[in-house]
């Protein structure tokens, strides 16, 4: 994982540096998450991977595939990934952009686990205190865990807040061994 991170990581940073420049970083985002979800359908991953396809062919295939939806900067884009045969970090790639995209406009995707469904009162109150600590707007996705028991964990990127009573009970059994 960290090795295709490495490798993605200039080509993100490039997709984005020419976003901005262009001041079009929400028609990059869109194109890419297209080609992204193109890539990695199991057919055209088997498609890519023939020794018979040229990088030039395997660009025009990615391309036909995305029809009109992607804007002419993301196909020459995919041209250079082809050509250095970088089309398989293609979601990597659009994870890395979405992060620096999100630094960007200063927002944070938070996701919720709880063992029981959020209200919107309480979800609301709980993107209020933490975009106050995080200093970001936060975008809150929220699913159920029952297997918590109770409480949450919160993730927002590195940041793990673990609240959940099956969190608390393994700290617990973990200092009783100590």
């Amino acid at each position: 994982m960290a090795e295709l991170t490495t490798l993605a990581r200039p080509y993100a940073k490039a997709a984005f540096e020419a976003a901005v420049e262009a001041a079009k970083l929400g028609d990059w985002s869109s194109s890419l998450t297209l080609v992204a979800a193109v890539v990695s359908d199991p057919s055209v991953k088997a498609a890519l991977s023939l020794p018979s396809l040229t990088g030039e062919k395997q660009a025009q295939l990615v391309v036909d595939l995305c029809g009109d939806e992607i804007i002419g900067q993301v196909k020459n884009f995919v041209a250079i990934l082809a050509e250095n045969k970088r089309i398989p970090l293609m979601p990597e790639i659009v994870a890395l952009f979405e992060a620096l995209k999100a630094n960007q406009e200063m927002k944070v995707d938070v996701n919720i686990i709880s063992a029981f469904p959020l209200t919107g009162p309480l979800q609301e109150k709980l993107a209020a205190s933490l975009k106050a600590k995080l200093q970001r707007d936060v975008v809150l996705h929220s699913e159920t865990d029952k297997s918590l028991i109770g409480g949450a964990v919160i993730r927002a990127g590195d940041l793990v807040i673990d609240g959940s009573v099956r969190g608390k009970l393994a700290k617990l059994a973990e200092s009783m061994k100590a």
